[in-house]
């Protein structure tokens, strides 16, 4: 029991310090939005402003018409969305195909799909932009919403859940008159839900969060979401690091707001078995 307690100590500690490491620097950052720049620059370190100021918030939403943040902003609220309920869609019928629609070589299709996650993103770029050119994308939302929505990895999350989903259901529906579009919107869609909030949360961070392919393909500074915007912002009030630490944190503000309210679902869905009765 002794062991058993020391251990958890030894636990909590280690959980602890690496809490506050995570935490420190958004801290910091999120006091340092509140300082006026002379306060920054000044010799000395404080963490707690000395005088509140929202002036850097007020700059760069208000007074701000090279670096439209919140243009930005509302542009990768809209390609990120987007994005998410595409690759819900796309997902969880390729995942229901592969588990549950009987055609040749589906296995051997399935297995080159995860042979392709061996090779890095980067190697399609190229071939990519091409691709986006052609169809008239560039500086378009489809450019930066479509591709992507088919991810391998989502799909063999969202397969080996349906995978634990017993086929009675599925032969108990047929029985009753339904069709393979019934059967997966009434049947398997409610059953695999918190799988999907899994993919929901990954897929919405991961196009929030994208810097390289957005900023290749969406080249006009309105059309740019936040995060390759953020560089831009950078680069024009390198001097001002009060105002480039407010877009950070303006950046920041919906997956961290998306996570503390999904956290329950999210908590539920890392059991692959959960809902699904046998």
């Amino acid at each position: 029991m002794y062991q058993n307690k020391s251990t958890k100590i030894i636990a909590f500690i280690f959980l602890l310090i690496m809490a506050v490491i995570w935490i420190f620097p958004i801290l910091w950052g999120l006091f340092t939005s509140f300082k006026s720049e002379d306060e920054i620059t000044a010799a000395g370190v404080s963490l707690l402003p000395v005088h509140w100021s929202v002036s850097n918030y007020s700059q760069l939403l208000f007074n701000n018409d090279s670096t439209p943040i919140v243009k930005w902003f509302t542009n990768s609220m809209i390609i990120s969305v987007s994005h998410t309920l595409l690759t819900l869609v796309v997902v969880s019928l390729a995942a229901y195909g592969y588990t549950r629609m009987e055609f040749k070589g589906r296995n051997w299709l399935f297995g080159f799909l995860l042979a392709s996650m061996m090779f890095p993103s980067v190697v399609n770029l190229i071939p990519l932009y091409g691709i986006m050119d052609s169809l008239g994308w560039v500086n378009n939302f489809l450019a930066v919403i479509v591709p992507g929505a088919a991810g391998v990895f989502n799909i063999f999350l969202v397969r080996q859940f349906v995978l634990g989903i017993p086929k009675t259901f599925d032969e108990s529906a047929r029985i009753d008159g339904a069709n393979e579009f019934q059967i997966f919107y009434l049947i398997i869609l409610p059953l695999i839900k918190p799988v999907l909030t899994v993919v929901a949360l990954f897929s919405f961070t991961a196009s929030w969060n994208d810097f390289l392919w957005p900023s290749i393909v969406l080249n006009d500074v309105n059309m740019m979401p936040i995060t390759p915007g953020l560089q831009l912002l950078q680069g024009q009030y390198m001097t001002y690091p009060g105002i480039g630490t407010a877009g950070a944190l303006i950046a920041l503000v919906p997956t961290f707001l998306l996570y503390i309210f999904a956290q329950k679902y999210f908590m539920q869905s890392m059991s692959l078995s959960s809902g699904v009765k046998g």
